[in-house]
């Protein structure tokens, strides 16, 4: 994917391009075949979920730069399952109730650290109604991290293992909305 063009956010139909999405998403994370297609059952059984919503970064030529996707937070999904006793260790699994889980969010790397990332995260929390966000990352420092701890997202629990993952992940959580940098800020 040429790297020159430039992108608009804007409603995605996730169900209709997941083939697409998932192979932003396999690139961008480094997804095998295998991981690919269990995960493109679970994101279409998430788009079922009660105010799923997504969103793409779509060039002008109409390919996928990348997407984000989430919904509102029910504690009997079972990313909550899974993260809820970490929470609860550190006194933070309140943050369950009442927010909007982003659930992915992927740039093809021909398209990452060029704001594409924060239009996604920041134009679908906009729409959420919940007073907070949530969501999970790798427990490492990356792009990705730092991002979110720009828009307002602290630590809630870290080395959090998925039954599935072989890597340890980060919860974080911020108020909505979250945060706009400052443009005179030259950080």
């Amino acid at each position: 994917m040429p790297d020159d063009s430039e992108v608009t956010v804007g409603p995605l139909d996730l169900a209709a391009r997941v083939d697409e999405a998932l192979a932003v998403q396999a690139i961008a994370f480094g997804l095998s075949a295998e991981e690919v297609g269990v995960r493109r059952h679970i994101v279409l059984r998430h788009l079922s979920y009660p105010g799923a919503r997504a969103l793409g970064a779509t060039t002008a030529d109409g390919r996928l730069a990348g997407f984000v996707y989430g919904m509102p937070n029910d504690r009997a999904h079972w990313w909550s399952t899974v993260v809820e006793p970490y929470l609860r260790n550190n006194a933070t699994d309140h943050w369950l109730d009442d927010t909007f889980v982003i659930t992915e969010l992927h740039v093809h790397p021909a398209f990452q650290n060029r704001g594409v990332g924060r239009a996604l995260i920041t134009t679908i929390t906009d729409t959420a109604t919940e007073p907070r966000s949530i969501l999970s990352a790798i427990d490492t420092e990356s792009p990705a991290r730092a991002l979110y701890r720009a828009l307002g997202y602290v630590d809630l629990a870290r080395q959090v293992h998925f039954p599935s993952a072989a890597r340890r992940y980060a919860v974080m959580g911020a108020p909505l909305p979250l945060l706009r940098r400052d443009p005179a800020d030259p950080r």
